[in-house]
């Protein structure tokens, strides 16, 4: 009997260990909000201070990684070519494939065709670029299927790029398809890559504003369920099954002359029941009802809020009973889940702000286009518990997963825990 009681605490640590670990597996997380579970992880690193590993990358890329139990998935552009990358958790490359080439870089440094991020359920993970490459490989790195969106449905017409990330729920992957070139959202059968439902997407947006590069979301509630995309003036839920509009909500637009170059950047977020609706610029943000039906926007008792700063780039926030918006300009604001009182508006790094916020173990990871991030305590006071720079640019989302943050910059892919 001696002899088996090391193999059965071996036993014990590794479930025990496998319950508090998450895994990661789209760009904003387990349940698309920004939020992990974990705990006991590091709030103070730099180039040489808690880092287990910094891989470096074949070129640059906006786009989030994934991570399920020991690999992390993420795209990038090499060279012309646009690839999927398979990571270990030990640092190593597993495997490369190619999804096409002609890659794009738009605005000066702020992005290219690796933008959308990839997805798993951890068997296969399903990758999309701007160019309209969407394929779905298994682990090993074998292709599934793979098809040409632009090709099925339609040329995209969108000034920087179709850079927003299709979202994976059971057994579809929803893709919203906003541009001037005939708006459309697309649900895809996983497993096969065959059009489930496809429904043209309405709106009187027009110019630029018919351009959206958010990502849609997946509300998965008690109350409600639907597939959630925003853009060209409107945010639009749909049912997941059948395609059939549920609900809009517009008026994001500032009061006045209408502003033809304001297009979609910031995705919505929903949990427990509200969903808050960014716009951008001088837009508003808005906190509505998950269980309206047709226009909601002007039924006020469809609404919990509406607050007059929108943040533009990032993500919102909801943690508890606050919710927070980081604006582009690096200033983080907390707001009352159920008033939309402002809390506080306090500044962190004042430096563009491109990647959402990351919630964990009671502190709000945000991180600025020059690699800094900042870690917040969480809660109705504003405090900034670190700042950690590694010296290069980025523009992709913390992922957490198994103990590590994972930083994915233009150069490298970083490996943070504690020492």
């Amino acid at each position: 009997m001696k002899s088996t009681i090391p193999a059965v605490l071996l036993l014990v640590i590794t479930i025990v260990s496998s319950a508090t670990a998450e895994n990661w597996p789209s760009w904003r997380g387990p349940e698309n909000q920004g939020i992990s579970s974990e705990k006991n992880l590091p709030t103070q690193w730099s180039a040489d201070k808690n880092i287990a590993w910094r891989l470096p990358m074949p070129g640059a890329a906006g786009s989030t990684p994934v991570v399920w139990d020991d690999h992390i998935f993420l795209t990038s552009v090499a060279d012309d070519d646009l690839i999927l990358m398979c990571v270990g958790t030990d640092g190593v490359e597993r495997w490369r494939r190619k999804l096409g080439s002609g890659n794009r870089d738009v605005r000066g440094d702020e992005g290219n065709s690796a933008a959308p991020s990839p997805s798993t359920d951890g068997k296969h993970v399903w990758a999309f670029f701007s160019n309209g490459s969407l394929a779905c490989f298994d682990f090993e790195g074998n292709e599934v299927w793979q098809i040409d969106v632009q090709e099925k449905y339609g040329k995209f017409d969108i000034q920087f790029g179709l850079t927003s990330t299709p979202v994976l729920h059971k057994d579809k992957i929803y893709l919203q398809l906003i541009h001037s070139g005939g708006a459309k959202v697309v649900a895809i059968d996983k497993a096969t890559g065959k059009k489930a439902w496809v429904t043209d997407r309405t709106s009187d947006a027009r110019q630029e504003c018919e351009h959206s590069y958010a990502s849609p979301i997946v509300y998965d509630g008690k109350e409600a369920k639907f597939l959630l995309t925003h853009g060209a003036d409107y945010s639009i839920a749909y049912d997941l099954e059948t395609g059939n509009e549920i609900w809009r909500v517009g008026g994001l637009h500032p009061p006045g002359r209408y502003d033809v170059t304001l297009r979609f950047v910031s995705s919505p977020v929903a949990k427990d029941g509200m969903v808050v609706v960014p716009s951008a610029k001088r837009g508003i943000t808005a906190a509505v009802k998950t269980t309206g039906k047709g226009n909601i926007t002007d039924k006020k008792d469809l609404y919990y809020w509406t607050f007059e700063i929108t943040p533009d780039v990032p993500s919102p926030l909801i943690v508890d009973d606050l919710v927070y918006l980081c604006r582009e300009n690096g200033n983080l604001i907390a707001l009352e889940k159920e008033s939309g009182k402002q809390l506080y508006e306090e500044r962190t790094n004042r430096i563009r702000h491109r990647a959402s916020p990351v919630y964990a173990d009671g502190k709000i990871y945000l991180t600025g286009r020059d690699g800094m991030v900042t870690v917040v305590q969480a809660g109705r006071e504003f405090k900034v518990l670190a700042q950690n720079e590694v010296g290069e640019a980025i523009a992709a989302s913390p992922v957490i997963s198994n103990g590590k943050i994972y930083l994915r910059t233009f150069d490298a892919l970083w490996a943070i825990g504690n020492e």
